[in-house]
């Protein structure tokens, strides 16, 4: 009678601990995913992280068998939705498009409610993307030369539109190398950075192909130059800022992570889906117009890039002076 109730006891306290325990403990991480999952972006629809997010959600949830979710959350340089998702239960259920501020943040930001290294797990790379420098189409400048000489000559009427910290450090690379001041006005989104633009309210920005290369084959905004080692093929006519005398070579990324602690076994088949949708033919051909290259690697490739980019933004910003009150 008293192994009975001694093991008993012992059962309710088993059941007792295991009802403590979070969800993410308790489930199977082989049998992952068994329910949707929820994708954060820190920006405004229409803009190439969420373009990226949505095409890489649609191909995991029909390989998954699971809804993925996407859920916007803009605001403070994607600082809002990358605090939101490193307090999110590590189970694999709520995961964060983050993209190169991941990196550019750390630098200039003094104070952020996360770590980019030790709160999250880089998962994957999803895609790399050229920046775009952009002006009105009525504007007199045609060259970044002309933008260099009308900035040095009107530095009190000088600025440009910038949606994250990610944008303000590529433009702020571009003034110590050619020693145009421009004035900085802060944006919400990538979409809205560039309607600054066509609107005529700033005199220029550098934005991602995503919502700037539609505006531009429109008609509706005038390229100057792309920040990457080498021309698009969608402009072919438009140079490289290396090649207009910049020396400037910035292509940002966006990427995959998941809260610290998510189980290694969820992170790597988030991994492997990541390196096969990367590869897909329609996600190459849907994604190539926009000037958007699927990559896909490996966890520990991708925490080596952004170790790399933090030290490498950390040097710009800090030549730049650049700080911002958190």
């Amino acid at each position: 009678m008293n192994v009975v109730r001694r093991r008993f006891c012992l059962a309710l306290v088993a059941l007792a601990t295991a009802a403590c325990q979070p969800a993410s403990a308790q489930e199977d991480p082989t049998k992952y995913p068994t329910k949707p999952i929820h994708i954060v972006v820190g920006f405004t629809a229409g803009g190439g992280n969420d373009i990226i997010a949505r095409m890489y959600g649609q191909k995991l949830s029909e390989s998954l068998g699971q809804p993925v979710i996407i859920e916007n959350k803009p605001g403070g340089g994607a600082i809002v939705a990358t605090e939101y998702v490193a307090k999110s239960a590590p189970d694999g259920y709520t995961l964060l498009v983050g993209a190169s501020g991941m990196a550019i943040n750390p630098a200039v930001y003094a104070k952020l409610p996360y770590d980019s290294v030790r709160d999250f797990v880089a998962i994957s790379e999803l895609a790399s993307f050229p920046l775009i420098l952009i002006v009105n189409p009525s504007s007199p400048i045609k060259s970044v030369a002309e933008l260099v000489n009308y900035a040095k000559a009107n530095p009190d009427k000088t600025n440009y539109s910038s949606s994250s910290a990610s944008f303000q450090l590529v433009t702020e690379l571009f003034k110590q190398k050619t020693g145009a001041p421009m004035q900085v006005i802060p944006y919400k989104g990538a979409n809205d950075s560039v309607l600054a633009v066509i609107s005529g309210q700033v005199t220029a920005t550098i934005a991602d192909a995503g919502p700037a290369l539609s505006q531009v084959l429109g008609g509706h905004a005038r390229a100057l130059a792309v920040a990457s080692p080498r021309r698009m093929e969608e402009l072919p006519d438009v140079p490289t800022l290396k090649e207009a005398g910049a020396d400037v070579d910035a292509v940002l990324w966006s990427g995959l992570f998941a809260p610290k602690d998510t189980p290694p076994a969820i992170v790597k088949k988030l991994e492997n889906e990541i390196i096969r949708v990367a590869r897909l033919p329609d996600v190459i051909a849907r994604l190539k117009p926009l000037g958007i290259l699927p990559v896909g690697n490996s966890s520990d490739e991708f925490a080596r890039i952004l170790a790399a980019d933090i030290a490498r933004w950390g040097e710009v910003a800090k030549a730049g002076n650049i700080r911002i009150a958190q």
